[in-house]
């Protein structure tokens, strides 16, 4: 399987061993790495409460859809962790304004904790079209 590395400093910089994304499949499959809602340009946590918090994921999942010659709407699957699941009706609310129909395959998980001590962490799947992409 041949993989092609994807990186953008307009999404958080790796704060660990993974890349921001991954393309496979001649670069129509994408995997994107899980994003906390870190600001790019400080790599601090934005400020506020999970509100912004759970914007600053989509932003940063929009940045990594861009730099992949995509859109969130080409998200097909959306993985979504919370630290406290009474924020379910938020995150949906707040889903809403960057997604339309179709809605992507979504999983939200109440976990214990997160890095750095954030309450939202997402990542996803993105399909794209072989004519926007290939390697």
């Amino acid at each position: 399987m041949k993989k092609h590395i994807i990186s953008t400093d307009k999404a958080p910089a790796a704060i660990g061993i993974y890349s921001q994304a991954v393309a496979t499949n001649g670069g129509t499959t994408i995997y994107l790495s899980g994003q906390i809602p870190l600001i790019p340009e400080t790599m601090e946590i934005v400020e506020g409460g999970i509100e912004e918090q759970i914007h600053q994921v989509f932003k940063n999942l929009k940045a990594l859809c861009e730099a992949s010659k995509g859109n969130l709407s080409n998200i097909v699957k959306l993985n979504i962790f919370l630290t406290d699941l009474s924020n379910f009706a938020a995150l949906n609310e707040i889903m809403a304004t960057y997604f339309s129909e179709p809605y992507p395959a979504r999983a939200a998980i109440g976990v214990k904790e997160l890095p750095k001590g954030v309450g939202v962490e997402m990542d996803g799947v993105m399909v794209i079209s072989s004519d926007s992409y290939s390697f």
